[in-house]
Parts: C-alpha cells; sequence; structure tokens
C-alpha cells in the first residue's frame, strides 16, 4: 500500500521534475490540499519540481533551503542574516522567510502540517529535519487547495519511513569556520507491517563573519503500521536551535572588513515539538480516505543588541530623552520615572522577545477515481483546521556599546517598550477538485477551497492591541493539458489564493508610529488581505536522455502587504496594503542523464516583479528621498529580486571510483529595500561556482571534498538604508547597508553505509 494520500499536502511523483530519478506515469497526490487522486503525470497544468532523498544526499546541501538555492529552478535566496540557516528563500520573487518585516508569500507543509509560523507566517527552515526529508515538492502559482499563503508556490516535504529508507547510514563533515556536522539514521520494518525510523543531525560553527556562531540539533522519528488496506504512521519532529546572524553591516566597515558586524548580538532560538498522526483507508480500487492530526509547540526567542536614538537630553539635561518629529520626548522606566542619563544607558538598546505558539489541527479527504475505459476521472472532497494560541512579550533596556560594539545592558528599561500579547488564530478550511478526461489526450482540472480565518488580539497591559479579525474568501482554479505527441505535453492554468494579515502585521500598521521588529506594536488599523492571481502557460517534453520545460506565468496581486522601512534605524517600519504588484516571469529548464556515469541540469529565470501604482513611501536614509519619502510609479522594480536567474549543474562518474561535479549559480543586479522608487545603482550581478569531489573506499565508505565559492567572489544578496555614523563616528556617510554573502570555504567528510 502506498503512503501518505493524505493531509494538507500534495505530493506529485512527476517524471516532468528537474530531480526526478525516474519517469513515473502516475502522480501520487497526498492531500489536505490535493488536486487530485491517480492522476496522470501529462494532467499536471504547471512546472513542478521534485527531489528526493537520494539527489539530497549527493549534492550535500547544508539544509533544505540551501538545496532549493543551488538546485531548483526560480528559488533565490537572499543572505539578509549571513547566517546558514537563517535565508530568506525567494520563489519567483515571494519569500519564505524565518524573520519578521517580509511580505510571506509561499505556503509550507512537512507530512500535512502547514509549518509557517502562525504569528508571522515565517517560515524557520533551521526545525525542517533535512536527513529526515523522503521527497520534496515545488508546487508553483497561487494554487487554492494549499490554504492560506500559497500566492507564488507551495513547498511539501514528504518524511522518510522504516518501509522507504530501510537501513542505517550516517554522514560526519568538518571544516572552514570551524564547521563541524554529523547526521545519522536507522530504519527498517518487520512483516511489512510494522516499520520504525529514526535520524539525527548535529551542526556547529563558528561562522564566517564576526561573532557569528551556529547551533543546530534535530531529531525525527517514525513508528508505522500497515495492512493490504490501511496504514498508520506516527511521527515526532524535535528541533532546538540557537542561530546568531548579525545581519547588514556599512558598505564602509565592510570595505575595511568584510567579515565584520555592525552590533550584536542578533540571536534567535527556536525549540519546536511536532506530534502528527497519519491515516489512510482504501475502502475500493477506486475510493480512498486520509486524514491527519497533529500538535505543534514552537518558541522563538530572540536577543538584539542595536544601535540607540535613546540619548541625553538638550532641553532637560540630566535626563534621557528620544527624538520623534523633531521633538524631544523624555523617556521614562516602568515606575513612571524619567531615566536619568548615563554614558551606561547611551549608545545601545538590547531587545528582546519571546513568542510561544501552540498549534493544534486535523485534515480529512476523500479520493475518488473511477471511469469508462481507459479514460479516468478523479474527484477530490476534503477539509482543513489549523489553530494556534500565541503568547508574545517584548522589551527593551537601555544599555551602551563596548570597542566590539557588543550591547552591554544597562540595568533600565524603557517603561513603554513592554508588549504583552495574546493571540489566537483558527483558520477552517474546504476543498474540492475534479479531473475531468475530456479525451485520450485532453484534461480539464477544476478546483477550489474556502477558507474561513478568525484572529483574536487581546492586549495583556491594556487595550490599545485588542482586536478582533475575521477573514474569508473562495478560491478558484482551472487548468487544461493536452499531449501534443508522445513526447509533448502543452498545458495552461488559472489560478487565486489568499493571505491575511498575519497578528503581527495586524499590530504593526500604523505609520505614524513605525515599530522596530520584533519587539514592539502598535494600535491595530485594519488590513485588507491579500489576493494573489495567477495565469500559466507552457509545453514541456521529453528525450531519449532527458526531459525539458519552457514556461511562462504572471501573478497579479491586489492589496499586497510589504514592510515599509521607516524611522532612523534599519529594522524600522509598519506594515501597508500598497496595492498592485505584479510578477511576470519566462522559465527554462532542462535536465538529463548520459548512461549511469553523467547527470546534468541547467534553467534560466526572467522574473520581472514590479508595483502597478504609484505610490509614496517613507526612506529617510535613502540619499534620493524627497523630504524623506521615496515615489513610485508603476513598472518600477520590487527590491531584493533579481530579474534573471541562471543554475546548472553535472556531476561525471570516473571510473567505479571517483565521482566529480559542480554547480554555478549567476544572479543578475537588484534593488535594495528603501529604493523602492528604483533611484539608486542597484547591488552588481555575480556568479557563483561550486565543486564535489567523492572517492568511494568500497561499497560502505565513502570520502568527500566540498569546495563552495570557489573563485572566491565577492558578492551581495541583500542591502538596506540605515546610519552608520551614529555608532561608527562621522567618517562613515555611506548609508547604503549590505549582507556579504560566504567566501570560498572547503569541508571534508565521511558518508557511510551500513
Amino acid at each position: 500500500m502506498q503512503r501518505r494520500q493524505l493531509g494538507l499536502t500534495i505530493s506529485f511523483l512527476l517524471s516532468v521534475s528537474s530531480y526526478a530519478q525516474e519517469a513515473t506515469e502516475v502522480i501520487e497526490v497526498v492531500g489536505q490540499t490535493p488536486l487530485a487522486a491517480g492522476i496522470d503525470a501529462d494532467q499536471i497544468a504547471s512546472n513542478v519540481q521534485l527531489a528526493t532523498a537520494a539527489v539530497i544526499r549527493e549534492t550535500r546541501a547544508l539544509d533544505l533551503a540551501d538545496f532549493m538555492k543551488r538546485n531548483l529552478a526560480s528559488v533565490f535566496v537572499n543572505e539578509a542574516q549571513s547566517n546558514p540557516l537563517q535565508p530568506d528563500v525567494q520563489y519567483r520573487g515571494f519569500v519564505g522567510s524565518p524573520l519578521l518585516g517580509l511580505p510571506q508569500g509561499i505556503a509550507v507543509y512537512q507530512d500535512g502540517v502547514r509549518i509557517n509560523e502562525p504569528f508571522g507566517d515565517t517560515v524557520n527552515w533551521a526545525v525542517i529535519p533535512e536527513s529526515a526529508i523522503e521527497r520534496v515538492y515545488l508546487i508553483p502559482g497561487s494554487n487554492p487547495l494549499f490554504g492560506l499563503n500559497a500566492l507564488g508556490g507551495a513547498i511539501s516535504v514528504e518524511t522518510k519511513t522504516g518501509f522507504s529508507s530501510p537501513g542505517t547510514r550516517a554522514e560526519l563533515f568538518g571544516g572552514s569556520f570551524g564547521r563541524v556536522g554529523v547526521q545519522a539514521e536507522t530504519g527498517g520494518g518487520t512483516n511489512d507491517r510494522f516499520s520504525y525510523f529514526l535520524t539525527g543531525a548535529y551542526l556547529e560553527e563558528d561562522g564566517w563573519r564576526d561573532y557569528s556562531p551556529t547551533e543546530s540539533i534535530q531529531v525525527f522519528g517514525n513508528l508505522g503500521w500497515q495492512s493490504a488496506a490501511t496504514s498508520i504512521d506516527l511521527n515526532l519532529t524535535l528541533a532546538d536551535t540557537d542561530l546568531v546572524g548579525n545581519g547588514a553591516a556599512p558598505v564602509e566597515l565592510l570595505e575595511i572588513d568584510r567579515q565584520a558586524i555592525f552590533t550584536r548580538p542578533d540571536q534567535t532560538q527556536n525549540k519546536l515539538q511536532l506530534f502528527n498522526i497519519i491515516a489512510e483507508h482504501e475502502i475500493s480500487d477506486t475510493l480512498g480516505l486520509t486524514g491527519n492530526l497533529y500538535v505543534r509547540n514552537s518558541d522563538i526567542i530572540t536577543l538584539n543588541g542595536d544601535d540607540s536614538d535613546f540619548e541625553e537630553c538638550e532641553d532637560d539635561p540630566g535626563f534621557v530623552c528620544i527624538e520623534e518629529d523633531g521633538a524631544e520626548t523624555l523617556v521614562f522606566d516602568p515606575s513612571g520615572n524619567p531615566v536619568p542619563a548615563s554614558d551606561a544607558l547611551e549608545g545601545a538598546a538590547v531587545n528582546r522577545s519571546s513568542t510561544l505558539q501552540d498549534g493544534m489541527g486535523f485534515g480529512f479527504q476523500a479520493a475518488w477515481t473511477g471511469g469508462r475505459g481507459e479514460r479516468e476521472n478523479a474527484l477530490v472532497v476534503g477539509l482543513a483546521y489549523d489553530a494556534s494560541e500565541i503568547a508574545f512579550d517584548a522589551s527593551t533596556e537601555l544599555g551602551t556599546l563596548d570597542a566590539s560594539r557588543l550591547a552591554i545592558p544597562g540595568g533600565v528599561f524603557v517603561g513603554d517598550s513592554f508588549t504583552r500579547l495574546q493571540a489566537d488564530t483558527a483558520t477552517a478550511g474546504f476543498y474540492l477538485s475534479g479531473t475531468l478526461t475530456l479525451s485520450d489526450d485532453v484534461a480539464l482540472t477544476l478546483s477550489g477551497r474556502y477558507n474561513q480565518t478568525d484572529i483574536v488580539l487581546r492586549d495583556q497591559l491594556g487595550t490599545a492591541l485588542n482586536g478582533d479579525h475575521s477573514f474569508d474568501r473562495f478560491n478558484p482554479a482551472i487548468s487544461l493539458t493536452a499531449r501534443l505527441t508522445s513526447k509533448l505535453v502543452f498545458y495552461t492554468s488559472y489560478s487565486e489564493s489568499n493571505r491575511v494579515p498575519s497578528p503581527v502585521e495586524l499590530t504593526c500598521a500604523d505609520p505614524d508610529d513605525p515599530c522596530r521588529l520584533p519587539n514592539a506594536f502598535l494600535a491595530d488599523p485594519p488590513l485588507e488581505q491579500v489576493v494573489a492571481e495567477t495565469f500559466e502557460v507552457g509545453i514541456r517534453g521529453e528525450s531519449e536522455n532527458g526531459r525539458w520545460h519552457a514556461g511562462f506565468f504572471r501573478t497579479t496581486n491586489q492589496n499586497d502587504i510589504l514592510f515599509i522601512s521607516a524611522g532612523a534605524l534599519t529594522n524600522e517600519g509598519f506594515f501597508d496594503n500598497v496595492g498592485k504588484t505584479q510578477r511576470d516571469g519566462i522559465e527554462l529548464n532542462i535536465d538529463g542523464q548520459h548512461g549511469d556515469g553523467l547527470t546534468w541540469f541547467a534553467s534560466y529565470t526572467f522574473l520581472d516583479a514590479s508595483f502597478r501604482e504609484s505610490l509614496s513611501f517613507p526612506s529617510a536614509n535613502n540619499p534620493a528621498a524627497i523630504d524623506g519619502q521615496v515615489f513610485v510609479e508603476p513598472g518600477d522594480q520590487l527590491p531584493l529580486i533579481p530579474r534573471q536567474l541562471l543554475k546548472g549543474g553535472l556531476r561525471v562518474a570516473i571510473g567505479n571510483k571517483i565521482t566529480v561535479g559542480g554547480d554555478i549559480l549567476v544572479g543578475s543586479d537588484f534593488h535594495m529595500r528603501g529604493d523602492e522608487g528604483n533611484d539608486l545603482a542597484k547591488i552588481g550581478d555575480y556568479a557563483v561556482i561550486n565543486l564535489r569531489g567523492d572517492y568511494r573506499v568500497n561499497e560502505r565508505v565513502r570520502i568527500f571534498l566540498d569546495i563552495d565559492n570557489v573563485l572566491n567572489e565577492n558578492y551581495v544578496t541583500f542591502g538596506l538604508f540605515g546610519e552608520p555614523g551614529e555608532v561608527l563616528g562621522d567618517g562613515f556617510a555611506d548609508s547604503r547597508f549590505l549582507s556579504p554573502a560566504m567566501p570560498r570555504a572547503a569541508w571534508l567528510g565521511f558518508q557511510l553505509d551500513f
């Protein structure tokens, strides 16, 4: 019995995917968000990409985000934090990031459980256990069946079981930046009935930038049982990470020392527990039932040492003030007393936050296939429910910066900086999808989903943050596929999806008083939900040695929500609906192999991501701003999104012992955040080459050497504006802050198969 025809995800075993290891003719659809069950691969009207556990292991990517960055078409990473486990992953110009303040637009699922965090729709890539991944699917478009947030696409992770991954394997490596990593897994089954699987991973490094260590622990376990018609899986995921990513630094400081950081620390600790029960039952050859039930607890603790806009008053010497709109305001401590000025309380702000998220949910679906003769139709009906309780606390403590720009707490807290918020969210979804085979070569799919979301905000220190919000919408989709020849398939589709404002956006939406994420919130003026509309058309084919695809897509966002940079600091701003944005793209990709000794892939994406309305944004530190504002015209490019992206890879076996390979990533230039009006020069383009080498000692032992950024390319993937002079002195006047990417690095390791 095939496992996981169930809960909240779609898994396409798709022969046209860039990293499919073998062609299949039938797509297994798992879903609490499915299109249909048992659909022929030719009936999927999009460029779905699949990667298997074997491929991920061969590429030796650090984690899932790193693998997608190197290998999957239309995926780009902004290394905003300069921490390898805190990337901002973009797909077709939509982002999935662990950082609050970005317009999240990718839905991510693990075994049917939505793992976008409920407080801000963020994605903590560091808690996804890479060594537990059996398959990962990247599904494009605004597919409504994936529920909220699937504006630009969805990622579905399917984990291993003892049946799918029997045996014992391990990997150990070490090298640059003091990086040491170990992974181990074991699995098996008895009598084709019971199975077990257990894996763990540990990663530690000093970081290639100053004062930027990383530590990560991941554990995943599965117990399974199956009969001829029924299967049950119990999954447990545990993660504990301690990540320091000190982020963007002034460009003039980086010219002196590329490893330097601005202020520190910028520390995030994640703790995750996820328990998921998955069940499947085949009533007959044409009717199947699937479902899952989960409990998820995710705790996020942050400690940020920032520069400070608190200083001694000019009008009231001897006390601390903050300047707002050109006027000084006294700062009071929690007891209501004005804060006396002191060297120990000027120059730094120590911002702390705690986000405790307890979630639960379930999904259920019925999938039917049937028809006359060789023409099979399919129908899927399902429902999903996700709920969460969130407790958010934040504070700001005054302090000073030492010689290394470490924020030293001064023991005095800003009285009105304390935030204590209780948020409850609940989302119910009902979906259906039907595929009608019109002829031997043509299939039509109709699908839709109704979402209802309620968000209740309760201020625990007053009433300013109180709010009750409700959003609902029905999202439709239609697609058509036609086999033109035995090797050629045409497709076209239209789909819609929506994203409701998250609790963090609803409480940080006042342009008159920007908040410093994630540590201060304001009253919640209402935001509209975002609606994405995607049109796609393409053609795909296959030859004796490979597969290829060419397609065009257009995604238009109505009432798009962006974080608008405002205020004196780099992380101050507010969320706002900015009207219409649009992403037009062309995707070309090819992959294949020759015999057993040569495999290759290549992909190219052209992406025009632009504003479609006239707007003005505050950007006080942008040198081209007029009275602190930048002005946007229709057609101006969205920041941080390159227009062109080229990837390629090659792997060659030399005899029976040696395998060598490499990949290249070329990204074009892009505008900085805060330059929404496209008034300044872009951040430059770059090309990065990575090499891989393996020596097989015997059937069980393999030695490998990996070299990243072989040519030591000095490149940048993220930038914004700030005020460096306040900390570094008058000699630093350039307001550009950049996050440099990793220099050349090498790691040596072993892979063991027992």
